[in-house]
């Protein structure tokens, strides 16, 4: 397969992936008492409601063509968190949801590679196909899993602060929030790019990397 067809599979692998992660988002906080994203039509399984033409599309390509591991994100699914019983559970809950499905997703893909390797991956044919597809399901939605976890807003690992924070603590974080996507910009290409330096691809190596080697054979 040549790099150009193997970015376009990975990029296939990364809809159902960031689709699936937001339902996720969405369905967790029905159950806790926010219909907001089923209201919106978001807990649908049609790619057209969720897909962000940046985030699922140009940013996965762009980190693809600079040889950046692919990840990327959907359009965010409408949450109300004042309508959850208890709002720091409920956004605990809510946030870990998305990745929750990655990883679960992640399982899915390396029993795929697995059974592929049983049935005979290495000789060659058509398990050599169906081994990269679990091996690039499961890289992809490690990824997006351990990317997520990351703890600056507007990211999943962010709902786990709200636990540690006094109520004025909270009300002075949601105000910080608007500062932290630029910050975030910097830890993606900022802080590469001016000091050589890549802590995301470093997290990723102590992350995905010796998660990927349990869940895939090789």
């Amino acid at each position: 397969m040549t790099s150009a067809a193997l970015g376009l599979f990975t990029l296939a692998l990364l809809v159902p992936s960031v689709v699936l992660h937001e339902v996720a988002h969405g369905y967790v906080s029905l159950r806790h008492g926010d219909p907001t994203a089923r209201d919106a039509g978001r807990l649908s399984l049609n790619p057209l409601r969720h897909v962000d033409l940046f985030g699922t599309v140009l940013l996965p390509l762009m980190l693809w063509s600079a040889g950046a591991p692919v990840f990327g994100y959907a359009k965010p699914v409408p949450v109300n968190p004042a309508r959850y019983a208890d709002l720091r559970h409920g956004q605990l809950v809510t946030g870990l949801a998305g990745p929750a499905a990655n990883l679960a997703l992640a399982v899915l893909g390396g029993g795929v590679a697995w059974t592929a390797w049983l049935l005979g991956a290495a000789d060659g044919g058509a398990m050599d196909w169906l081994w990269l597809a679990g091996a690039a399901f499961t890289q992809v939605n490690l990824v997006l899993m351990f990317f997520n976890l990351i703890p600056i807003p507007p990211l999943d690992g962010s709902s786990v602060l709200p636990l540690f924070l006094s109520n004025r603590a909270l009300y002075t974080y949601y105000r910080l929030q608007r500062y932290a996507f630029p910050v975030l910009i910097g830890l993606l290409w900022g802080v590469p790019a001016l000091f050589h330096v890549d802590p995301i691809g470093a997290y990723f190596r102590y992350t995905v990397d010796p998660l990927f080697n349990l869940l895939v054979p090789r």
